[in-house]
């Protein structure tokens, strides 16, 4: 079994004989599928620096088996039709050695077929519990799904918070009325009560109605689900104005600084939780675990944290390493059998979580490293654990 700490960078570079990693001169090609520009292209650039750091510290070892890895860079600026001509042309012109994306369930769902087509290893940090099925044979997820958010939500209120009735507010865009309704459902199989549920246009410039039927109805907690920044934020100050103490628990968008920028008063940012991850998390002693702490450390003497989200950059240099050992571990850089590898070989420690795949389950995050965080916490791409957690 490979773990981050017995996997040595030198013999890597030393190889081992077989034919297709002996050819020095052919680099290793990762094509890279991600948003770098328009309004959605912060994970993307988040993912890359921790790719790109891990690309730099291999090829300084002196590569896989003597080759260099090399990165194919394709942008699609959030089209999923640009998407499915990355994957089109990385496959069967290119002919990469491995995909990392798209970096959105959008795009990536729209190139699902393609990507089985070539049955090049592809690793996926999208949410979408649909991107993973049993005939997606080839790709494996770096990231939650979308229904281990809405668990962790749901654990967190009933069994950290002891609350029991609640309401659950959303807006009107397609991906908020679907994860509200799934975070009803989960909560509604756990035993509580969803003492009120809305709707609301994220333009709406006062939410005061909503806020205060929701106090009316005996709600004890708040779970919003929105990514709209201007949303979150008038909920939280309506919730100041009227004097109401019930925690706001929700999407990680509730920590983000556009959010910090529309409070009222930065005390109306306090007793609220957002999804985040354990081992991007800082501990009851104030510290990351300490092989992310150990990424950290390094990362942040060339790379700079305190303007992305650390979940990012360790989940880009954890899908560069884990696909290094799959191929370290088959001996071989032929598809089929890194694609086997990735699940003979895991699970993989490292920075983001430890990626454990099976034949049955390409869904590589355990559901306990889902975890709720204080939403005001932020510091150099991290945040603290809520308070319930050991």
């Amino acid at each position: 079994m490979l773990t981050r700490r017995d996997f040595s960078l030198a013999a890597l570079a030393a190889g081992v004989a077989a034919p297709s990693l002996l050819r020095a001169a052919e680099p290793l090609k990762i094509g890279w599928i991600t948003v770098l520009t328009g309004p959605s292209s912060a994970p993307g650039h988040g993912y890359q620096r921790g790719m790109e750091f891990a690309v730099k510290k291999l090829n300084e070892a002196g590569g896989i088996a003597g080759r260099p890895i090399e990165i194919v860079l394709r942008d699609t600026a959030g089209d999923p039709a640009k998407a499915v001509n990355a994957v089109t042309e990385l496959g069967a012109r290119t002919k990469v050695d491995l995909i990392w994306g798209p970096s959105s369930s959008g795009e990536s769902l729209a190139s699902t077929a393609v990507m089985q087509r070539y049955g090049i290893p592809n690793l996926i940090p999208g949410f979408l519990d649909a991107l993973i099925t049993p005939e997606t044979s080839n790709i494996f997820r770096l990231a939650p799904k979308q229904s281990q958010l809405e668990l962790a939500i749901t654990d967190y209120i009933g069994n950290r918070l002891g609350v029991t009735d609640v309401a659950v507010i959303s807006d009107i865009a397609g991906y908020g009325l679907a994860a509200a309704e799934a975070q009803v459902a989960s909560l509604e199989a756990a035993g509580a009560n969803v003492v009120y549920r809305a709707q609301i246009d994220p333009a709406q410039p006062d939410v005061t109605p909503d806020v205060s039927r929701a106090i009316e109805a005996g709600a004890k907690a708040l779970v919003p689900w929105t990514v709209n920044a201007g949303l979150m934020a008038r909920l939280m100050n309506t919730r100041a104005t009227l004097g109401w103490d019930a925690p706001i628990v929700g999407h990680s968008a509730l920590g983000s600084g556009e959010v910090q920028k529309l409070l009222d008063k930065p005390e109306n940012w306090e007793n609220v939780y957002s999804v985040g991850f354990r081992n991007c998390s800082y501990q009851s002693d104030g510290k990351l675990p300490d092989f992310t702490a150990d990424f950290v450390g390094e990362f942040k003497q060339s790379g700079e944290l305190s303007d992305t989200l650390l979940f990012w950059v360790a989940t880009g240099r954890d899908a560069v390493m884990s696909f290094a050992q799959a191929v370290e571990a088959a001996g071989s850089t032929d598809a089929d059998q890194v694609n086997a590898a990735m699940v003979s070989a895991s699970p993989f420690e490292g920075a983001m979580a430890n990626w454990r795949f099976t034949a049955d389950n390409h869904n590589g995050l355990a559901d306990g490293d889902v975890v709720m965080v204080k939403a005001n916490s932020f510091s150099d791409g991290a945040f603290t654990l809520a308070p319930g957690y050991s």
